[in-house]
């Protein structure tokens, strides 16, 4: 092995090590940067989950697919409908990723993969529960007990955050969906899609989503239990 490199294989061991079993569902966030050097680039870190998992699933959300006022409030009202007009719909097979690295990216490209359907809150998925998990994404409350997340939630799913911060656990927007508070706002997204055959622009209902709170979730899950389980795969 090159002096520093990481290979598939110690990649799966390193998996392994840290109690990743054949046969689990796996929802996977990752950075690529964190794992150090890995001989074949993020192709052998997919690879490797892929010998060592039953079932992975990786969010493949696209941000960029929002209203463009969600993204810059300075925009003038004559540029908003320029980008509207001229925005493309969601395309499974060819929309990419915002905002989720080259892991998810590639792997949501492969031969094998399901993707769901949802215009912002897509998910991949490839093994043996890829297609229950991303079929019939339902378009309001994109993240709830009928999502993804739901089904991944009802087969006893584990989440692996490979080099990824705590605030990144997309899992976890499944509880918001629980909570009886004032905490949780509802929100009306903007969206182009298919409306009887033809492009428009029309809204769905949801919350507004927040993260900012995960890191200290995660924390205070983690010294109340002991089901975390930490570790090194290749040179985090």
């Amino acid at each position: 092995m090159i002096s520093g490199g990481i290979t598939k294989s110690t990649l799966i061991n390193d998996l392994i090590g840290i109690g990743v079993k054949k046969g689990m569902t796996i929802i996977v966030h990752s950075s690529f940067k964190a794992i150090g050097k890995v001989i074949g680039g993020p192709v052998s870190v997919i690879l490797a989950l892929e010998e060592a998992v039953g079932t992975i699933i990786m969010p493949t959300q696209t941000e960029h697919l929002c209203e463009p006022s969600e993204h810059d409030a300075n925009l003038s009202s004559e540029d908003i409908e320029f980008i509207k007009d001229n925005m493309p719909i969601y395309y499974p097979d060819l929309t990419p990723t915002s905002y989720m690295g080259i892991i998810p990216e590639l792997f949501r490209r492969q031969d094998g993969v399901f993707r769901s359907s949802h215009p912002h809150m897509s998910f991949a998925a490839w093994g043996k529960e890829a297609k229950r998990i991303t079929e019939d994404h339902n378009l309001h409350y994109a993240l709830n007990e009928k999502s993804p997340l739901g089904k991944i939630y009802d087969l006893s799913g584990y989440i692996l955050l490979l080099g990824a911060p705590t605030n990144s656990n997309t899992s976890l927007h499944l509880a918001e969906y629980k909570q009886q508070n004032t905490f949780v706002k509802p929100k009306v997204w903007g969206v182009k899609m298919l409306v009887d055959g033809i492009e428009k622009w029309t809204t769905y209902d949801d919350i507004n989503n927040e993260s900012d709170d995960f890191e200290l979730i995660f924390n205070e899950f983690k010294i109340q239990t002991n089901v975390v389980t930490e570790g090194m795969v290749g040179k985090l």
